[in-house]
Parts: structure tokens; C-alpha cells; sequence
């Protein structure tokens, strides 16, 4: 048997043992629509490395189990000892730039879903960045977890609204007396210096950074 079979009836025989409908188990991982989750029971394709990942924490096994054990004849954990973990929907706020300013985040565009029991504490929402300025640590394309807040330390970084709060950007904050920077992380780009004149706004603190693969 191949990977790919193993992995397709995997699947199909996991979502049913906890009860999950194709659509469902497809907002967890935030997909927009439960034919990608058909598409993969059907064995047309198998997702990413990174999804791949996300579907074995949920099920509660490894990724080598998901792609290489027919669990339908063995399944490695006992059906009693399987821990049910609780996902949580967390709202993609739009696209943020990294790089020069953009408009301003608008309203919510998907959700992506993380483990409660792996969460951060506060008011949490992921951003999408767009642009190279702080690459290598933020990819074009990562999803950026943050946290609402109004302030960060100086040297953190944080998801700004700049220009009247029109645009946003997401960025290192230096804090110099009255001076407030707002540094990319490539060197290519000068600073964006924020003053009475030139106002800012804080509103996340940026946690975590997920790319997929």
C-alpha cells in the first residue's frame, strides 16, 4: 500500500471516529471549503507538511502514524485513551504590510485554528504579512499571531497603524525618548520614525509566525 492510500483512509476513518463533518474539520485548519478534506479522503493529494502536522495534534498521533500505519487494522493509541483537544477559531484580520505602509486591516477574511491548551492569553488574531521587510524571521506570506494591546517593551515587535490609522505595518519598535522607530528587520529599509507630527497606534503585539510550506 502506498502513503497516499494510508493517509486518505486514515483520514476518512479518523474524522468519523470523532465525529467531525468534512466542513468542520476543514475550519479547524482554516480551510474556506470541505472539498479540500474530500479531495484528500479520496486520495487526489495529500495537504503540506505543515497541515499534516495540524491534522496529527488534533488526532493525537504522530504524522508517521497519519501517513504510514493503516489505522483502520491498528490504531496505536487505545480508542478509550484518545484525548479529545479542544480547537479554537481564531479570526484572519486581512494583510499586513512588511515592507511600506498598506491600508489599514479590514474585517475578518478567514480563521485559522489553534489548540486551547497552546494558546497565548489575551485577545488574539493573526495577520497576514505581506512583503520581505522582515524577512528572514517573517516570510512573505506567514501568518503572524498577535495579541490586542495598545503598547509593547522597545525591541518587540508589533502590528502599527500609521498615517491617521489609514495604513498598517508591522514592525520592530525602538522607543527613544520622545522618538518612537519602527524598524525593519532588513537592513534594506530605513526606519519609520513616529513623532507628535508623524502619530502612531500600537494595537497587537506579535507572538508567533506560521508558514506554510
Amino acid at each position: 500500500m502506498t502513503e497516499e492510500y494510508f493517509f486518505a483512509s486514515n483520514l476518512k476513518y479518523l474524522r468519523n471516529k470523532f465525529n467531525l463533518e468534512q466542513q468542520e474539520l476543514a475550519e479547524e485548519l482554516g480551510k474556506k471549503s470541505g472539498s479540500t478534506v474530500s479531495d484528500w479522503e479520496r486520495g487526489k493529494f495529500v495537504p503540506r507538511i505543515g497541515t499534516l502536522n495540524q491534522l496529527a495534534e488534533r488526532f493525537n498521533i504522530s504524522v508517521n502514524d497519519l501517513m504510514r500505519t493503516d489505522l483502520t487494522v491498528h490504531t496505536p493509541i487505545a480508542p478509550n485513551m484518545i484525548e479529545v483537544k479542544e480547537m479554537v477559531k481564531i479570526p484572519v484580520l486581512g494583510t499586513i504590510a512588511c515592507g511600506e505602509p498598506i491600508d489599514a486591516i479590514e474585517n475578518v477574511s478567514e480563521y485559522r485554528s489553534l489548540l486551547r491548551e497552546s494558546m497565548p492569553s489575551g485577545e488574539l488574531f493573526y495577520l497576514e504579512a505581506q512583503g520581505d521587510s522582515m524577512e528572514p524571521k517573517i516570510a512573505n506570506g506567514s501568518y503572524v499571531l498577535c495579541r490586542k494591546q495598545e503598547d509593547v517593551e522597545t525591541g518587540e515587535i508589533a502590528a502599527v497603524l500609521v498615517n491617521g490609522d489609514q495604513e498598517t505595518t508591522l514592525k520592530k519598535v525602538i522607543k527613544q525618548g520622545e522618538t518612537i522607530l519602527l524598524v525593519a528587520l532588513n537592513e534594506s529599509y530605513s526606519p519609520y520614525i513616529i513623532t507628535q507630527d508623524n502619530p502612531a497606534r500600537i494595537v497587537g503585539k506579535a507572538l508567533r509566525v506560521e508558514t506554510e510550506l
